[in-house]
């Protein structure tokens, strides 16, 4: 008789003793919104040679050498979602609170100036619903799991399926037939799956598949990444402008979702959820320089550099899965939970940015920006040992890089470039009348996938099978300005396109699978294919940004 059974990550966290992470969840802490002032949106942020803006704080430093005197600004808006259900509770509009920060300047010269900032601003924020559904036509979640046991060992991308040798009524996946070491294929998600509904209890535990015949998936997510951006920035007689910033970031990433599965013929489906919690912190260092190459002209050339991101997260998920079967089919439990947290670190790419900007008298700017940034250099680190510190009561741990991931990121993800346009036109001197365009390249190659078969800890502890590969992102942005006195008040509204394909899961080909007749007896081998529709989503948003400035 089949009975509801609650299952913990025991056996799975014994044999993984350091932690990693896979490749889409390092790629959504990668990039970032455009988000700042009013006027640095409304110009779509290109003022990266146009400076004097304290939102270039963390992208070209350089530009806070042009300003003249000190100022403060606050900012905050709506992010308001196009398009999709709501989900969980999950509203899509949500207020934000952007930015906070300053800039204090000293003269050190006629013309020359030594400026210190520093500057809040939400560098990412995680609002959104994402709604997909499609046809599955015989392909099926736990088919992902089962032909991932068909395949045998960890070194063909699968794993061998025996009981746990403790007695505590579980199949693990070892490294092959004979090793007793999990394998690093072994995911949350088999583990589910394969103690509950693949083993078949009628049949002495005989694993079984079932054929998708569709799909209904919903995640609602919210969180933000939050930079603290500390600087220092020198005008060398108004033709040299240099900037450092030393950035801090903390992370907070929450995830609810629940995917629901009908299977072919009336056999019954299944009910997988996923609550997952990032969050932690990390640290990047930006240098920029602008000149301006002609002395009677106001023409100017920035360039920029930002290190890596160099993230230390924790993440914890609990996942359960909950299905229902025609009576008289197998399975052995109708529901199991699983639930894990670890430590990992993670560091982005490298950022490389050039900047044009110029001026025409006192009523136009002109800015235009390009930025490169290669996300297939995304360094996934495994936290392999470290030591503790007696004298400062603090532990510090090492790390080494997920080789087995990494490589599966270079050929998942590429290059990412941005191209920022901007201007702003004063009709009178008090009123400013801003715009600009983003174009922002796809991280995601057409034919990437998840790694489900990757030999990776980041692999063992994964807990969902859906992916989704975004697309190139536009943006289109409108600002206003009015200056009273000392006082500036900035509106700034964006729109966001972006589409993308989703898959439930990863696209297994030709596994060989044996297969008994029931009548015979005889066992011979089938080839099976498990392969994912994709689905077509958007993300698509609007945001109305307000900042209140005043000059000293």
């Amino acid at each position: 008789m089949r009975r509801k059974y609650v299952f913990f990550a025991v056996s799975l966290l014994a044999a993984l003793t350091a932690n990693a992470q896979e490749t889409y969840e390092n790629a959504k802490l990668t990039g970032e919104d455009l988000n700042g002032t009013a006027r640095y949106v409304g110009m779509g942020g290109a003022m990266e040679a146009l400076g004097a803006d304290i939102s270039t704080i963390g992208t070209n430093p350089a530009g806070l050498g042009l300003f003249r005197h000190s100022s403060v600004s606050i900012s905050g808006g709506l992010l308001m979602q196009a398009g999709g259900k709501e989900f969980a509770n999950g509203n899509k509009t949500n207020p934000s609170f952007d930015q906070i920060g300053g800039v204090y300047t000293t003269r050190t010269g006629l013309k020359s100036f030594l400026n210190f900032g520093f500057n809040y601003h939400k560098g990412k924020n995680f609002d959104h619903i994402l709604n997909a559904s499609g046809l599955l036509d015989g392909s099926s979640q736990n088919k992902q799991s089962y032909l991932k046991g068909a395949l045998g060992e960890e070194g063909a991308g699968g794993f061998n399926v025996r009981p746990n040798p403790k007695g505590n009524n579980e199949n693990i996946g070892y490294v092959n037939g004979t090793s007793n070491e999990t394998a690093y294929t072994w995911s949350q998600a088999d583990y589910l799956y394969w103690n509950t509904l693949i083993p078949d209890v009628n049949q002495g535990g005989r694993a079984y598949a079932y054929d998708g015949q569709s799909y209904d998936f919903n995640r609602k997510q919210t969180g933000y990444i939050s930079n603290y951006d500390f600087s220092v920035s020198g005008n060398l007689n108004d033709r040299v402008y240099l900037g450092l910033t030393f950035g801090l970031k903390d992370v907070h990433y929450k995830a609810y979702s629940e995917y629901t599965e009908m299977w072919t013929g009336d056999l019954g489906g299944v009910r997988y959820t996923n609550d997952q919690k990032i969050t932690g912190t990390g640290f990047d260092v930006t240098a920029g320089v602008i000149v301006r190459p002609v002395a009677e002209s106001p023409f100017r050339i920035g360039a920029y550099v930002k290190t890596p991101t160099w993230y230390d997260l924790t993440t914890e998920n609990s996942t359960s899965i909950n299905y229902s079967l025609k009576p008289g089919a197998g399975g052995t439990y109708t529901q199991g939970s699983i639930g894990n947290s670890y430590d990992y670190k993670i560091w982005t790419p490298w950022k490389f940015g050039f900047s044009l900007g110029h001026t025409v008298g006192n009523y136009l700017a002109l800015g235009a920006s390009y930025e490169y940034e290669d996300y297939s250099h995304i360094n996934s680190r495994i936290n392999d040992g470290g030591y503790y510190d007696y004298y400062y009561d603090e532990y510090y741990s090492s790390s080494s890089p997920d080789k087995k991931m990494n490589t599966h990121t270079k050929g998942a993800l590429k290059g990412v470039s941005t191209l920022k346009l901007g201007v702003e036109y004063k009709p009178v001197t008090n009123l400013a009348l801003r715009a600009g365009y983003n174009f922002i390249s796809a991280a995601y190659g057409s034919e990437a996938q998840k790694g489900t078969t990757v030999p990776s800890l980041g692999t063992s502890y994964t807990s969902t099978t859906d992916y989704t590969n975004w697309k190139g992102t536009n943006r289109v942005t409108l600002g206003i300005g009015y200056q009273i006195q000392k006082f500036n008040i900035d509106l700034a509204y964006q729109y966001s396109a972006q589409e993308g394909d989703f898959y439930p899961f990863s696209t297994m080909r030709n596994v060989s699978v044996p297969t008994t007749d029931p009548v015979t007896g005889k066992t011979t081998n089938k080839i099976v294919s498990n392969i994912a529709s994709g689905t077509k989503v958007k993300n698509d948003k609007s945001q109305l940004l307000l900042t209140l400035g005043y000059r000293f």
